[in-house]
């Protein structure tokens, strides 16, 4: 469980700096990096990828977030 958040900090934290605009958060940016763990892990699966470790479920969570950051915006804009 801290290891997910600690994960889902980290890369929400990173996918906040890379999309720039209107930051959401720690809160919010600790539930998109966990929920871009889900997705992320879910198109890494598409791919055939797997990473593991540390570091790998932080470029997947972040990946996840990242996908997930410029999902919330779109939606915003409509």
């Amino acid at each position: 469980m801290i290891y997910s958040i600690v994960v889902g900090l980290i890369a929400g934290w990173l996918a906040g700096q890379v999309m720039k605009g209107i930051g959401y958060g720690i809160l919010v940016d600790i539930i998109l990096g966990i929920l871009g763990g889900i997705v992320g892990g879910f198109v890494f699966g598409l791919l055939g990828l797997s990473w593991d470790g540390l570091i790998g479920r932080i470029v997947v969570s972040f990946v996840g977030a990242v996908i997930l950051v410029w999902i919330v915006r779109q939606v915003k804009k409509a």
